[in-house]
């Protein structure tokens, strides 16, 4: 989730921040001080080599064979989405805000039968009003706990739709995938990753024949979020930590979001050697942050993490 806020926030912190929900509180102040409309569609940019347009909105971009990337890059996140095709069926990661119905697209693609997972319960990787034949969750106690046998209903906390007038969808979930699952899609399999930070229901795929891995918002190349409700420091560094001692040195990361084009957000295992290191160098107060709320830490050339200052930070 990415937007844009006003100074009253930084009131909301000196008052709120002695609250265990001051998070919710703050992002609640950010949107009633935002419009709660949605930012008009961005114009059209060229989007180079290999980037085709699949009508005035989404583009598809093939990142390997029998993986597209589904882009929005005019809705203002600039949103990714990913279908992953497999003999047997196909995974659709993400599915935007919802602003155009990014069914129809992964419907053109591939005549399997298709799968919702997201990567996180944000607004804009969950589709709001588009509709699927299934869908997926990861397995998570807290999660499964509260669903009324197979339906869920994603929390306002969690969903943050009220800062674009969008409602949190309720799902019939068809697959409750733990992590470490392999999602066998027929002479193709992913391994889903728990890979919390940006949220605590946030998911990446790792696709370890094609040396690919779907970062969701954990990472990407353009502003980190690490202080929205559900957003947490400390998971942010042990996540990382876990992927370095998984992941092989020559994985590439595709992620959710972009700064600008052109085609998908491509990066690679130093980004998030980058990303280690700038979240060591934070807990331990050897860089410092610039504003007020959030703070910006800056991480290499292409992304800097936007974070609580430290005294409010959870690293435990």
């Amino acid at each position: 989730m990415r937007s844009h806020w006003f100074v009253l926030v930084i009131l909301v912190v000196l008052l709120g921040f002695a609250f265990a929900e001051r998070r919710n509180l703050i992002t609640n102040v950010m949107a009633l001080t935002s419009s709660s409309e949605p930012p008009p569609l961005l114009d059209a940019a060229d989007e180079g080599a290999g980037v085709r347009w699949h009508d005035d909105y989404f583009t598809l971009q093939e990142v390997a064979p029998r993986t597209f990337a589904i882009g929005e890059p005019r809705y203002h996140q600039q949103n990714y989405s990913y279908l992953i095709i497999g003999e047997d069926r196909a995974l659709l990661f993400d599915a935007g805000p919802g602003v155009r119905d990014i069914r129809q697209v992964a419907e053109a693609l591939t005549d399997k039968p298709i799968v919702f997972l997201p990567s996180h319960f944000h607004y804009d990787h969950v589709g709001n009003d588009v509709t699927f034949e299934e869908i997926a969750v990861v397995d998570l106690p807290y999660i499964r706990d509260r669903a009324d046998g197979n339906q869920l209903t994603l929390t306002r906390a969690e969903h943050l739709g009220y800062f674009e007038r969008m409602t949190a969808p309720t799902w019939e979930v068809d697959y409750w995938w733990p992590a470490g699952t392999e999602i066998d899609l027929g002479q193709r399999s992913l391994t889903l990753l728990y890979t919390p930070g940006h949220t605590t229901d946030s998911i990446s795929l790792w696709d370890r024949d094609g040396g690919m891995v779907f970062s969701g918002d954990y990472l990407y190349p353009a502003e980190l979020y690490a202080f929205l409700s559900n957003s947490r420091m400390g998971d942010y560094l042990s996540t990382s930590e876990s992927l370095l001692a998984t992941l092989p040195n020559n994985v590439v990361f595709f992620g959710a979001h972009r700064s600008g084009p052109p085609g998908a957000p491509r990066q690679l295992m130093s980004d998030l050697v980058d990303l280690n290191r700038s979240l060591i160098s934070i807990r331990d107060e050897t860089t410092a942050g610039e504003g007020v709320y959030p703070q910006v830490f800056y991480v290499n050339e292409q992304m800097v993490i936007l974070a609580e200052p430290r005294w409010l930070q959870d690293w435990d």
